[in-house]
């Protein structure tokens, strides 16, 4: 049963091509009017993922209900907006013609139509092109018309699948603010994207798919939260006082130049400065410089498609920071 501030809500959804299994066992759920992001390498099952969430495929285990109705129902598909990783326009229709043939398809009537295309279009940067045939457009402006589609019905739910792999760094900071702007009018956006530095700047959630299955997911706050790393130079540091830290500190990278080291240790807080500054001083090695850092997502998305979670890495051993320091 979908809750009702649910904007997607799936139950080990699953999907089988005969003996591949494509996807297994998806559960989500995606609050309404949040931005969510779903990331995976490439081959993780995302584009499956996707083909189920909006009907173009039958799942063969599971279910889910989008916008509290069942996946596939053609009444929810109506307050979907959908642009697809690979999509392919009429090239000698022009770019009202085209999102007028859109609007078509989804009954709209031609005044609401008429209204609606241009706002779309000066919504993604193209109120100059309105005329131009879509020929003579460029991928990314291709890309920005495939985004007015998705936006022409004012969906309530709005799936993007690489919504920005075709635009230059000006075309995904617009793209950017239309996600801000859909989630300050409600408006929840299922963001597809391999680009973690995009994600990392818009998304409320995130679900990380590798193999076909879901192996993290939560607030991208609290995900965030859970990698902290210290930065430090210093002066005085040895093998003998690296193989002494304790367990709980992780040495990410270490550098013993004669006049200063460098240190980066990855830790449970960022509190355990104090603590990793006493045991330092206690161990007469200088501290030049400690600067605190939080695990971006890319170190995160590595460590859990990896397999090496931070819950499940075994901390180095001393023979192995050692080893470390020396390379």
């Amino acid at each position: 049963m979908s809750q009702p501030d649910s904007a997607l809500d799936v139950h080990g959804l699953g999907k089988a091509y005969g003996r591949h299994v494509a996807l297994h066992e998806l559960t989500l759920r995606v609050p309404r009017g949040e931005v969510f992001g779903f990331l995976g390498p490439n081959g993780a099952g995302k584009t499956t993922a996707v083909k189920l969430l909006t009907g173009l495929a039958r799942p063969t285990a599971g279910g889910g209900q989008l916008l509290g109705r069942p996946l596939g129902d053609r009444e929810a598909r109506r307050k979907l907006g959908f642009l697809p990783e690979l999509f392919r326009f009429h090239d000698w229709l022009s770019a009202t013609e085209l999102l007028d043939l859109h609007g078509g398809l989804l009954d709209m009537p031609l005044a609401a139509r008429r209204q609606r295309i241009p706002e779309v279009l000066a919504l993604v940067g193209l109120a100059d092109r309105v005329g131009d045939r879509i020929g003579t457009f460029s991928k990314g402006m291709q890309q920005r018309l495939g985004l007015a589609q998705a936006l022409l019905n004012e969906p309530d739910l709005v799936i993007l699948d690489e919504p920005t792999s075709a635009l230059d760094p000006i075309g995904r900071r617009d793209v950017r603010a239309i996600i801000q702007h859909l989630k300050q009018r409600g408006v929840t956006v299922f963001l597809n994207s391999h680009l973690l530095s995009e994600i990392e700047l818009v998304c409320d959630r995130v679900a990380i798919v590798d193999h076909g299955r879901v192996v993290q997911q939560g607030r991208l706050d609290d995900l965030l939260g859970r990698g902290h790393e210290l930065e430090l130079r210093l002066t005085g540091l040895n093998h003998d006082v690296l193989a002494a830290l304790p367990p709980a500190w992780n040495v990410q990278t270490c550098e013993l130049g004669e006049q200063e080291q460098r240190l980066v240790l990855a830790v449970g807080h960022a509190s355990d400065a104090v603590e990793v500054t006493r045991f330092l001083v206690a161990q007469s090695v200088g501290l030049l410089e400690l600067r605190p850092r939080r695990t971006s997502l890319e170190d995160l998305f590595l460590q859990w498609v990896d397999g090496a979670r931070p819950e499940e890495a075994a901390p180095a051993t001393s023979a192995e920071r050692a080893e470390l320091a020396a390379s």
